[in-house]
């Protein structure tokens, strides 16, 4: 009675995967206590084949979950309506709670005879029994063996938890259940007193940015989050998991983040094949509308890198919603797990990042500033480590006006600024000239071009930038150039912006070609 219990409120099933030869647990090595046996992958077929009962119950809820959500999503209207037509009484209410009742009873119904059709099937069964014990004891070959099966992901047990690491109990600089700091308030304008008066009257636009925000804008702006988008890709990613786990030995884990979101990653060793590159980690953050299971993971694996992908808050099997600090709360989880659990040095890992614009205009401002502010400039400043950006020259998305208009594509302004803090003194009036013109160039040709034409000397401007980090350290910003005439800043200028930024011929959703998956320029 309990399995059949276990059955009805268990996770819906999915896939088996093909069980690898190199995961099996070696011969005379004893099993625990609750570690269970799994049947061999050859009696199986390696999708789970339902039986009648589950298969017709299964439809009729994900058809009941498709509706919930077109209604919810449409709520706002629908009430509007009824309003008009007077069908908000309480006359009318009280029949349409009664109706209400009894289909959430027919539903209660139809997940009780999915149950009994789950609990006629081997296959679910052994698949409860063996996430049961998972979740009893954590071992090893528990998780092995859980690892062959891909479910609903939240009912996997977490496997990191963002408290784990020492250093986060017994340092005061780790991030607390408010999450990793991200945001700064929006300074006051000049002159401008924060009186009552002045709250008053920002007051209305703050409550309909913050409405439009979290209804429209978080959907416009992260689409990969509305549950109707996650429904119709749905097979789309079990096929790109399977691949990943199949095919690439991945390990899928789910972490806890310190606001309490559960994130879905996929992790692909490399450090046990002969390529140097498998040493490294590169952690890989989806666009807007990405997922680690068909997104831009597979450009460092065919290059050969170890790799961690992992979902956004709200995407896939990833809890919660994909607002700035969620975003940074599970990067910062993220992080924690591959170089705490995973063993990775902070020197071997690498960040590569995918998509993610600006928005412009009146009251889109105000809601993008104080609510989904992503600041990716403003990020990338604190960072001291080396930077690589590659700016998409076809790129419609991120561009301001049209594709062809290179100058509008907001790549430029992320690498001006990022070099404008770094190098302040490079970057003054003649290198921002000069660096200007380097940007506006629409090929290869004529960036060569305007290269060559400033009679840029590479070892000299090596040479600077040595001389100064050996005196001086490396902390940015550097003070470099001076004392330096305007020729040699332009030099200078040109040099750092071609080590900082490289082209690539394609549209915004082009994968990028391994052989242009490059690590950052360092002295």
């Amino acid at each position: 009675m309990a399995k059949l219990l276990s059955c009805v409120l268990g996770p819906r099933l999915y896939k088996i995967y093909r069980e690898r030869d190199s995961e099996r647990a070696p011969s005379g090595v004893p099993e625990t206590p609750t570690s269970v046996t799994t049947p061999s992958s050859s009696s199986w077929d390696t999708y789970y084949q339902p039986r009648a009962l589950e298969k017709h119950a299964d439809s009729i809820l994900a058809l009941a979950s498709v509706f919930w959500s077109i209604s919810y999503y449409s709520s706002p209207f629908a009430a509007f309506y009824l309003y008009r037509k007077g069908y908000l009484s309480l006359s009318k209410v009280v029949p349409f709670s009664h109706y209400a009742g009894t289909l959430l009873l027919l539903l209660a119904g139809v997940a009780c005879l999915r149950g009994i059709g789950r609990w006629t099937n081997p296959q679910y069964r052994q698949f409860i029994t063996i996430l049961e014990a998972t979740h009893r004891n954590q071992s090893a070959e528990n998780k092995r063996q859980l690892a062959n099966y891909n479910f609903d992901f939240k009912s996997w047990p977490v496997d990191f938890h963002w408290e784990e690491p020492s250093s986060r109990k017994e340092s005061r600089g780790g991030p607390s259940r408010q999450g990793v700091a991200l945001l700064r308030s929006e300074p006051l304008h000049r002159g401008t007193a924060d009186t009552l008066l002045n709250r008053v009257k920002k007051l209305p636009c703050q409550i309909t940015s913050y409405l439009v925000a979290h209804t429209l804008g978080r959907r416009m702006l992260y689409p990969g989050s509305v549950y109707l988008l996650q429904k119709a890709l749905m097979p789309v990613l079990l096929q790109g998991q399977a691949r990943l786990v199949e095919e690439c030995n991945g390990r899928r884990a789910k972490l806890l983040a310190c606001d309490g979101n559960e994130i879905d990653t996929m992790f692909v060793d490399r450090r046990g094949t002969a390529e140097p590159q498998g040493q490294k980690l590169v952690i890989c953050c989806e666009g807007n509308a990405g997922f680690y299971e068909v997104g831009c993971i597979s450009t460092p694996l065919e290059a050969g890198y170890s790799v961690l992908g992992w979902n956004h808050p709200g995407f896939a099997g990833s809890t919660g919603v994909p607002f700035p600090q969620n975003e940074a709360n599970a990067m910062d989880v993220v992080v924690q797990f591959a170089i705490h659990r995973l063993g990775f040095q902070p020197q071997d890992i690498i960040i590569y990042a995918w998509s993610i614009g600006g928005f412009t205009g009146g009251l889109v401002t105000r809601t993008v500033r104080q609510h989904l502010n992503l600041n990716n400039a403003e990020q990338l400043c604190r960072y001291q480590g080396p930077v690589l950006l590659i700016r998409r020259t076809k790129d419609e998305i991120i561009t301001t006006t049209v594709p062809e208009d290179i100058m509008s594509n907001r790549g430029n302004d992320l690498l001006l600024k990022l070099l404008q803090y770094r190098y302040p003194r490079v970057m003054a009036e003649e290198g921002l000239r000069v660096v200007r013109q380097w940007l506006e160039a629409s090929s290869q040709l004529e960036e060569a071009s305007i290269y060559s034409r400033w009679e840029v000397e590479e070892d000299w401007c090596l040479s600077v930038l040595r001389s100064y980090q050996a005196e001086h350290g490396p902390d940015f910003p550097w003070s470099v150039g001076e004392d330096m005439d305007a020729d040699g800043r332009q030099q200078l200028a040109l040099f750092l912006a071609q080590k900082y930024l490289h082209n690539f011929e394609a549209t915004h959703c082009t994968p990028l070609p391994a052989q242009n998956f490059q690590m950052p320029w360092h002295l």
